[in-house]
Order: C-alpha cells, then sequence, then structure tokens
C-alpha cells in the first residue's frame, strides 16, 4: 500500500524490496519495479544507486517496524517479555527493548543525500543503535510516528470512492469471519495460503 500511495502521489520511479513473493508480485502487478532481497541482500545498494542515476532513492519507507521474524535473539527476548507481569514488562521494553533494525538501516543507506527516511512500521525498542554519524553525515530528514488519523482524513476519504484509485477494494487476500482471527493470524505470520491482508467480518 506504501508503494500505491507513492505512485498515486507521482513519485516516478517506486522500488519496492520484500522477501516474500506474494507481496513482489502484488506490487509488481502495479507497476512497482520490485527486488527481491533474497537475492540482492549483499548488493541492494549498489542496485538502487545504478537505477537511479547513482544517487539513491530521494526517499525511503520502513514498513517492517517491530519485526523478531529471523532473528532468534530478539525474537526469544519478545518471547521472554511476553510472559512478565505487565508491570514488569513495560518498564523492561522501555529501558532496555531491541528491534531488529535491517529495514531501518536498508532505508537509511539507499536514499540519497539530503533525502527522506519515513517509518511507518512501529518500533518499541529504547536503546536501539542508530547510525548517527552516517544520519548527520548524510543530512537526513526522518518522519515518523502513530497513525495520526484524524490529520489524515481529509486527504484519504476522497480515495475511498467507486474509482477506486489505490486499489482498496481488492486489497485484502482473505475475508475471515472474526472467530478466526486467532488462525489467521498464525497463517499471516507463517507467510501461509499467501495471505497478506485479511478482512475480518464480526
Amino acid at each position: 500500500m506504501a508503494a500505491r500511495i507513492a505512485q498515486h502521489r507521482g513519485a516516478g520511479l517506486v522500488i519496492g524490496v520484500d522477501l516474500v513473493n506474494e507481496r513482489l508480485d502484488r506490487a509488481s502487478a502495479h507497476g512497482v519495479s520490485c527486488l527481491d532481497l533474497r537475492r540482492h541482500e549483499k548488493d541492494l545498494g549498489d542496485v538502487v544507486r545504478e537505477v537511479t542515476g547513482g544517487r539513491g532513492t530521494d526517499a525511503a519507507i520502513d514498513a517492517v517496524g517491530m519485526e523478531a521474524h529471523g532473528n532468534p535473539v530478539i525474537k526469544a527476548a519478545q518471547w521472554a517479555t511476553g510472559l512478565l507481569p505487565d508491570a514488569l514488562a513495560q518498564p523492561f521494553m522501555e529501558k532496555a527493548g531491541l528491534d531488529r533494525l535491517g529495514a531501518l538501516y536498508a532505508a537509511i543507506g539507499l536514499v540519497r543525500r539530503g533525502g527522506t527516511v519515513s517509518l511507518s512500521g512501529v518500533y518499541g525498542g529504547a536503546v536501539d543503535p542508530l547510525p548517527l554519524l552516517r544520519m548527520f553525515d548524510k543530512q537526513l530528514q526522518f518522519r515518523m510516528g502513530q497513525a495520526n488519523v484524524w490529520r489524515w482524513v481529509p486527504e484519504i476519504l476522497p480515495l475511498l470512492t467507486d474509482g477506486d484509485p489505490l486499489g482498496v477494494d481488492g486489497f485484502a487476500t482473505h475475508h475471515l469471519p472474526l472467530e478466526e482471527a486467532p488462525q489467521a493470524y498464525a497463517a499471516f505470520q507463517a507467510k501461509q495460503d499467501g495471505m497478506i491482508k485479511t478482512l475480518l467480518r464480526p
């Protein structure tokens, strides 16, 4: 959806980076230039700079956020924190929380000097190590935060019309009853059955 909105807002070239086949296929079907991270993990920056005339992207969106998959240490820490009573878990995450930061580091690396990095994915760690020297040297702007829904309602509502310019009506890959939510989340987390976005109906 971030790629679709970038196109709608007039971006000349939209590059999507992912490692889930279904997401790559969906973005490609909408004219996004897609790069499979499994093939380009080592040379992603070189490939992006090549297609952007050596500059890097004007902006990068990290839509991953708090993702523990693939990092057993962080996944174990998040699991262990979930076992703590709330009174202990919240202070622990506020003081010692770590996130997996691969997507954020990639965004910082891919964006051009003076570019913008937007974080729509949620991060919860309080001691995440950031490459401040690189961020400062590249003179980057950062935009982030929770969904400020009321701020964007006047701009979003006109896009939710019969014309459906963002393809919202067909965005969900699955439509399920609300009582199947636990199984649906498990399937989504395991990347099963092509599940990308599920609409739960009460």
